[in-house]
């Protein structure tokens, strides 16, 4: 399965974000498909589960074809909210509550299959066989096409993958969140074959003004004007260099920041400046 190099995150198009129309949302589906954005990321508790049933009324009016796109959708959390009787945030990977939950995707998204499928989260209770099982037969009914996990380590990933095999793992990483590159998590799905994706890929470099921020601000303003680009094009340029072939998820709704994204794709960092914005994140200089 094919995905675009830049993936669009719905998490904030819904209730949970700008709150979209469905006039709106129709057009920037339409936007990110021009610009090559074809792979939109779900999950089922987006907009407290309601953000996929928005993104369908929508799909329907875009005039976009199915097979155009490519649409990923994660279940296992169980969120507090109204629409949901739970007592607790916790998390549910029985077979019958995973096929029930990707069957409610599907009906939400007005589509007939998941391009992708992810466990959202590991859960300290899951077991391996029952996952399993659910996975073979939503595969075996053409209602999930790929299957992968989503915040899992090495180790979590080998007790999935001795019974089935995952295409993906969708993991936190950015410059300022860089710990898979050191904890054996690209290793291992490198050498295990998994696709990367990466959510939040900017981590917290416009969120926080610390001296970590400062020091990266700094070393990006340094290199801007030596590949013509703005700072989030090469934070994801950063990411895109690493040889585990990550794809970000982009969470902006934002067009032009859309299309700068998609640019950043262009954009080859020589090797050195690659490490120069390494070592602006760590505050010192590599081992």
């Amino acid at each position: 399965m094919t995905y675009s190099r830049l993936i669009a995150g719905t998490m904030t198009w819904g209730s949970w974000g700008k709150q979209l129309s469905k006039k709106e949302m129709a057009d920037l589906m339409n936007f990110c498909v021009s610009n090559h954005i074809t792979t939109f990321d779900h999950a089922d508790i987006y907009g407290a589960y309601t953000t996929e049933a928005d993104f369908g009324k929508a799909l329907l009016d875009s005039g976009l074809k199915r097979e155009d796109i490519q649409l990923i959708s994660k279940c296992g959390i169980q969120h507090e909210c109204d629409n949901r009787n739970n007592k607790v945030k916790h998390y549910n990977y029985s077979k019958d509550y995973i096929i029930w939950s990707v069957e409610e995707s599907l009906q939400h998204l007005e589509t007939e299959y998941l391009d992708l499928l992810l466990l959202h989260r590991p859960s300290p209770l899951m077991v391996a066989e029952e996952i399993a099982e659910a996975i073979t037969i939503l595969k075996k009914d053409g209602k999930i096409r790929d299957f992968g996990v989503s915040n899992f380590t090495p180790s979590q990933m080998d007790m999935i993958g001795l019974r089935m095999d995952i295409d993906v793992n969708q993991i936190e990483f950015s410059l300022t969140e860089h710990s898979a590159m050191h904890n054996g998590t690209f290793d291992y799905m490198m050498t295990n074959g998994i696709k990367s994706m990466a959510w939040s890929p900017l981590g917290s470099v416009f969120k926080e003004d610390t001296e970590q921020s400062r020091r990266i601000h700094k070393q990006l303003g340094e290199l801007m004007d030596k590949y013509n680009a703005t700072e989030d094009q090469l934070l994801l340029a950063w990411i895109m260099k690493l040889p585990a072939h990550i794809h970000p998820v982009v969470g902006t709704t934002t067009k032009e920041r859309l299309k700068l994204a998609v640019e950043a794709a262009k954009i080859e960092l020589e090797l050195e400046d690659w490490f120069l914005i390494l070592v602006a994140a760590q505050g010192h200089k590599v081992p």
